[in-house]
């Protein structure tokens, strides 16, 4: 018989193609996971995953089941979450993973009036450049600079921003003039750790100066805006970062300049839940309201 507990295992397998990943985020045994999975197929009637060296990858039927498991499982979400919340009250966690320059200077000195609204609940703001954390869904609200796969998740543009090359004043005082984009070759580069460094709209100097090197490679933005602003050198930062600064001065304006999108990532079974939606809300205000980024406007 059909056993609907078993839809947890078969979406957990579907998300992370692997029976020791499922099995450590359930918290069972990986032949559990494999026993749970071979009774549903048994009960479908049909296999649902592929077994091969690389994974466990769904069939034809399996992927026509996914949508109806995460139906399942955001229906019970959103009905705990009624049950445990009080009228009017939001309580609970959101994880948010977003791009370190985002996360910081866009996101986080704007949470203070989220907790006024919603003083019960949490935020987790994870900032990363790199994919693990969107790899093994571990978010409620994710933003990222490349548009993922839509199997597993509803994505929609959020915004457009620039990037632009800025340097102290001391510093460009101390070198001489720079007036073309050859001119940047013997100056002091600044940017991501490359072998870091795996999101490829990150790779800003590849599109400015394709054979050119960082000669200071840091694994966040704020170092490097910190580098920048120190009279280090020259850095790529995004221009919410380096317009307000007025330490900070553009190099090649009008001449180098480099645009990119975020995107809002929320995992189909959550976004029913009151949480996440008032989360991304709140995402999409605070965007609307900064004067260096362009909004994306829902629905495009």
């Amino acid at each position: 018989m059909f056993n609907p507990d078993h839809l947890r295992y078969f979406l957990e397998v579907s998300r992370t193609g692997r029976l020791t990943d499922a099995s450590r985020t359930l918290g069972v045994d990986h032949t559990t996971v494999g026993r749970r999975i071979t009774a549903l197929e048994k009960s479908a009637g049909q296999r649902l995953f592929d077994r091969t060296p690389t994974g466990w990858r769904l069939t034809e039927a399996g992927r026509r089941l996914v949508g109806y498991a995460e139906t399942v499982e955001s229906t019970l979400i959103a009905a705990f979450e009624d049950q445990t919340s009080d009228t009017g009250s939001l309580r609970g966690t959101v994880r948010i993973a977003a791009p370190d320059g985002f996360g910081a200077f866009v996101l986080t000195p704007k949470l203070g009036a989220l907790r006024d609204k919603h003083p019960d609940l949490d935020i987790e703001l994870v900032t990363a450049t790199e994919h693990n954390s969107l790899a093994t869904r571990e978010f409620d609200i994710a933003i990222t600079l490349e548009r993922p796969s839509p199997r597993l998740v509803v994505a929609r543009q959020l915004a457009t921003y620039t990037l632009a090359l800025y340097a102290a004043g001391r510093y460009l005082a101390a070198q001489s003039t720079i007036d073309s984009v050859d001119g940047l070759r013997g100056h002091t580069l600044i940017s991501y750790v490359d072998a870091l460094l795996d999101v490829a709209p990150l790779r800003i100097l590849d599109s400015i100066l394709p054979d050119g090197r960082a000669q200071i490679q840091t694994n966040n933005i704020t170092g490097q805006w910190i580098a920048a602003r120190s009279g280090v050198g020259i850095a790529p930062l995004p221009s919410y970062i380096g317009e307000p600064d007025d330490t900070l001065i553009p190099v090649l304006p009008g001449l180098v300049s480099v645009e990119r999108t975020y995107w809002t990532v929320i995992p189909r079974e959550l976004t029913g839940l009151a949480r996440v939606k008032v989360v991304d809300d709140f995402i999409g205000s605070v965007v609307a309201e900064e004067p260096h980024m362009r909004a994306v406007p829902v629905g495009r």
